[in-house]
């Protein structure tokens, strides 16, 4: 009878201190769920072939935004009231000199990918009120203005359109491009 109240005895007390370490205080504080960040939303770290060069992998974020920054590209090459601001470019790729249209690209590509919360870019260009001044940035013929900036933006949602990104995404874009607006227009 000894040995079944010490076993009894034991129980209770294992029982107990169980009970008191499961009681902590973080029960009163649920974990914190972040939310994904917009290039997890666009396909995150998950790699895939890239499709201009099959023999290596890309992340698909990193493709997406790729993909709506060369259609863009092309939707702001045939935009006639944007050309006149990429007419260095345009000439360029007009002789058959791509490099530049290249480095616009990546370095688009790298800006959206940081912007939209991608970890394992960086973004080295011009900062967006060097990049759109003429006076710092000769590639730039000449200053936005609202109207220019709202065109911009209506190429970029025509260009992710095309990639199929779905309208919550292209909103969630937008937001960004709007916070820009300030250093990008500047007459």
């Amino acid at each position: 009878m000894k040995i079944y109240l010490k076993i009894t005895f034991v129980g209770l007390i294992m029982a107990g201190v169980a009970t008191f370490y499961s009681c902590n205080d973080n029960d009163d504080n649920p974990p914190v769920v972040t939310p994904p960040t917009l290039y997890q939303k666009l396909g995150g770290t998950t790699m895939v072939s890239d499709p201009n060069n099959p023999s290596q992998m890309i992340e698909k974020g990193r493709l997406g935004l790729r993909s709506v920054v060369d259609s863009t590209i092309f939707v702001i090459a045939a935009d006639p009231d944007l050309q006149p601001y990429f007419s260095t470019l345009l000439t360029e790729v007009g002789s058959g000199n791509t490099t530049n249209l290249a480095i616009l690209s990546k370095n688009l590509t790298d800006f959206f990918c940081v912007g939209t919360g991608a970890k394992n870019f960086t973004y080295s260009g011009l900062n967006m009120m060097d990049a759109h001044n003429p006076a710092t940035n000769p590639r730039m013929a000449m200053k936005a203005n609202n109207a220019a900036m709202d065109k911009f933006i209506t190429d970029v949602v025509i260009g992710a359109q095309k990639n199929n990104v779905p309208n919550d995404l292209i909103g969630e874009v937008g937001v960004i491009l709007e916070s820009l607006r300030p250093q990008v227009v500047q007459q």
